[in-house]
């Protein structure tokens, strides 16, 4: 019988880990993760900045604004009547405040009764000057016949003369009755004063009663329809900002929900610091630099306000397209 021999052989031992060893591997995997982490992060600010970064600025330093009317009087007066309130909205033309109109009437009636004298004396000297001139072309017929005397003639002439000063005077004096007339009509129109723009009323300051007198501010009239924002950009930012590029707000009172879409409609003569009261003096021996900012005016789209209505100086958030080189 034969017999089959089977030789096992030993597997050689695995090494052992120690712990050592298991921290190292752990700090540079942790090691390695950070890194591709950092380098994922750059390249993914890169493509940003290149994609998004580079094409756009942005601040959060905008406000709203706009060319609010101030209404005031053009005449002095005792105020009868205020039909405006603050918040309230009002169309062009509106009454706002009204003014007692009892003085003004009465200088309408002596304007008129000006005007009445005064086309009397002119027809008295019209009448003078054809009778003037009546007696003038008789007396210069009678010419060289030697039935006038030269003198005679001579004060005839003189006669002529004043008589056509004296309608002269007269029609002037008709022309500034009439002028004295038209101002009394013109304030009294001005007695009701109207709102000069639609809008928002605002900082009311007049009262029933209150006698007020000309150029003083009774209320202020916020057209906000017509709203723009002012965007205070650092200089750097500035090199390829142009006017009409596009430009996406956001305002605080909305938050990201509502989006508006504006447009550059130019940029301030100045910096806020140029025409602060009191401007900065860098020509002096303590000197730091500080990056300024320039005020960018941008229009607003009048649908979006009628949609979502803003006040002025509320904060926004402006970005500007610099892809568009319009």
């Amino acid at each position: 019988m034969n017999t089959t021999t089977i030789e096992l052989r030993a597997e050689p031992a695995a090494p052992k880990v120690t712990l050592a060893g298991k921290k190292r591997w752990r700090r540079l995997g942790m090691f390695s993760l950070l890194a591709l982490a950092a380098a994922g992060a750059g390249i993914g600010y890169r493509t940003y900045w290149v994609q998004v970064g580079s094409r756009h600025v942005a601040t959060d330093n905008a406000y709203t604004a706009a060319e609010v009317a101030m209404v005031t009087s053009q005449i002095e007066g005792r105020v009868t009547d205020v039909r405006a309130a603050d918040s309230q909205r009002v169309h062009k033309g509106d009454v706002l405040v009204a003014i007692d109109q009892t003085d003004t009437r009465l200088a309408v009636s002596q304007a008129r009764a000006d005007m009445a004298r005064a086309k009397a004396q002119a027809s008295a000297a019209a009448a003078e000057l054809q009778r003037a001139s009546v007696d003038l072309r008789r007396r210069s017929a009678l010419d060289g016949s030697g039935a006038i005397s030269g003198d005679e003639l001579t004060k005839v002439k003189d006669g002529w003369n004043v008589a056509k000063a004296g309608l002269d005077a007269a029609d002037a004096a008709v022309q500034l009755a009439q002028a004295g007339l038209d101002r009394a009509h013109v304030d009294l129109d001005r007695t009701i004063i109207r709102s000069p723009v639609d809008g928002i009323v605002a900082r009311r300051q007049v009262q029933p009663g209150q006698r007020i007198q000309p150029s003083v501010p009774l209320m202020s009239v916020v057209p906000v329809q017509d709203m723009y924002v002012d965007a205070n950009f650092k200089e750097v930012q500035l090199a390829k900002v142009r006017t009409g590029q596009p430009v996406r707000l956001v305002s605080d009172l909305y938050g990201d929900d509502v989006v508006f879409h504006g447009t550059v409609e130019g940029f301030s003569g100045g910096t806020g610091a140029a025409f602060a009261l009191i401007p900065a003096q860098n020509a002096t021996g303590n000197w730091i630099k500080v990056v300024q900012r320039l005020p960018v005016r941008i229009r607003l789209q009048s649908n979006e306000l009628e949609a979502h209505p803003l006040r002025v100086g509320l904060s926004m958030t402006a970005t500007v397209d610099l892809n568009s080189r319009s």
